[in-house]
């Protein structure tokens, strides 16, 4: 009898694909190959991946995922991939995998896909590879992993007539049962356990991962952007005290932890619409490099610390620092996906950090420097955005987008960003002959310097974003440009010479 999970798919290589034999009538020479699909033929896991799409998409499911798992793990796999649709073709696979399973399905074999996710994200996966003559999947009430998995291939194919290629611990009590076994970057524990019940007869190694990828969703060079809790500090010309120094810099470290969570926060929910953009297809988590698994593990780690940091400075900069990550989630999970709102919050992350700033220091910024900021990172958040469209131009050509914008919607961007950005300017100006800027600098009428110094480098990012050089983060663009440093140099002396 046929379960309901087992699909066909129909192979697509031009080579006449093999006709596919009972059990009995198989070749003993010729066993089928088994592989598993996650870690396997994927690099990552489908049902974090599809859990992930669903809190995206539905985040009110998240009150639902308790009681579909209280009904069995098949359930709760079959009732989330209900509801989501993954886009088979950007998945990462292990294309070392695949090229073997293609040789061996060429010479004759057939190709087995015996996996544990549900049988509707398998089928897509298989209907996108055409390689595979079956599909074993969970259907909602079996969970076709370890012993069960063992037990429907044994029912199948019989023992030690076929071989399987997998990935984890959980598939030892198949390769047990398995002709051969074909082993796909096991650890060196694994390794042996494997042999113990089973003939090895392949290895697909990946170098072990370094101390820098397992830190690289950090993105520790965005905490660049962290500097700007220091602006309150400068602003109020009190960097020299030591006991507001002191707190300001556990501030930018505290900042930084819950900054890197966010990040990674972001990273998870917008993995499919990284995998479509030509750069960010490469971050960890994207191209397959770090299993899901980690980054939700590491998450709560960085905010637990970060927390941790910020009781050390004030529980008014541990508010502040809460109402960022609430922002940051509100933009991973709903405000990156609605124009204009998702720049109107990136600049509001911005801001977050000068506000943050003031309060583990408790000196409250000035109105100007609220406006000029205001302005400011309004326009650098809509930089970003052109940055991205331009850049998606050039792979999509005609059909290029990037998030909810449009290629049409470029010039409307770019008039918004680059008027903002001059607005920030103006208000510098009229800052000049403020009250304030002569009671904080000796010769203010130095700072009109700064002026044209701004208007140049807003110009230049904007130009810069104009011809597709515009990869990144502005603030973490302008620490490798060198018209941006050279800009930056002069406003710092510009600004020591007010003094």
């Amino acid at each position: 009898m046929v379960c309901r999970c087992d699909v066909e798919t129909k192979p697509i290589f031009e080579a006449p694909p093999a006709r596919e034999l009972s059990t009995a009538e198989l070749p003993v020479s010729i066993p089928a190959l088994v592989a598993d699909l996650d870690g396997t033929v994927l690099k990552t896991d489908l049902l974090p991946e599809s859990l992930l799409a669903l809190l995206k998409q539905k985040p009110l499911c998240v009150f639902l995922l308790p009681i579909w798992l209280l009904k069995g793990r098949a359930y709760f796999k079959q009732e989330i991939a209900r509801r989501v649709e993954l886009d088979a073709s950007i998945l990462p696979y292990r294309t070392e995998v695949l090229d073997y399973l293609e040789r061996e399905r060429l010479r004759g074999r057939r190709i087995v896909l015996a996996t544990g996710s549900d049988i509707r994200l398998a089928r897509q996966v298989a209907d996108h590879l055409k390689i595979f003559d079956r599909v074993l999947a969970s259907d909602g009430v079996t969970n076709l992993a370890g012993v069960e998995k063992r037990d429907r291939l044994v029912s199948i194919f019989g023992e030690q007539a076929f071989d399987y290629v997998a990935n984890a611990g959980r598939d030892l009590a198949v390769w047990s049962v398995a002709r051969k076994a074909i082993l796909v970057d096991p650890s060196p524990l694994l390794r042996a356990r494997v042999t113990r019940v089973a003939k090895v007869e392949r290895i697909f190694t990946h170098p072990r991962r370094s101390l820098v990828e397992l830190v690289k969703p950090l993105r520790f060079r965005h905490w660049l952007k962290n500097v700007l809790l220091f602006v309150p500090l400068l602003a109020a010309h009190r960097v020299f005290e030591p006991a507001l120094l002191e707190k300001a810099v556990l501030a930018f470290i505290a900042f930084g932890c819950c900054a890197s969570g966010g990040y990674i926060l972001n990273d998870l929910f917008d993995l499919a619409a990284d995998r479509h953009h030509p750069d960010k297809r490469l971050r960890p988590f994207a191209a397959g490099d770090l299993p899901i698994a980690y980054g939700l593990a590491l998450l709560p780690v960085l905010v637990g610390l970060g927390t941790l940091i910020a009781l050390l400075v004030s529980p008014l900069f541990l508010g502040v620092l809460w109402i960022y990550l609430a922002l940051t989630a509100t933009y991973s999970l709903f405000a990156r996906k609605v124009v204009l709102l998702d720049v109107i919050v990136l600049a509001g992350l911005y801001t977050m950090r000068i506000l943050a700033g003031s309060a583990a220091i408790a000196v409250w910024p000035s109105q100007w420097l609220l406006a000029f900021s205001t302005f400011l990172f309004f326009s650098l958040a809509l930089v970003k955005r052109y940055g991205e469209l331009v850049i998606m131009r050039r792979v999509d050509g005609q059909q290029a987008k990037a998030r909810g914008y449009e290629l049409d919607d470029g010039e409307l961007l770019a008039a918004m960003g680059v008027a903002s950005g001059y607005v920030a300017v103006l208000v510098l100006a009229l800052y000049v002959e403020s009250d304030t800027a002569q009671t904080l600098y000796g010769r203010n009428e130095v700072i009109w310097f700064l002026c044209p110094l701004l208007l140049y480098w807003i110009s230049h990012i904007w130009l810069s974003a104009h011809r597709g050089k515009m990869p990144d983060d502005p603030v973490v663009f302008a620490t490798h440009d060198w018209v941006s440093r050279i800009l930056i140099a002069l406003m710092l002396l510009v600004t020591v010479l007010a003094l």
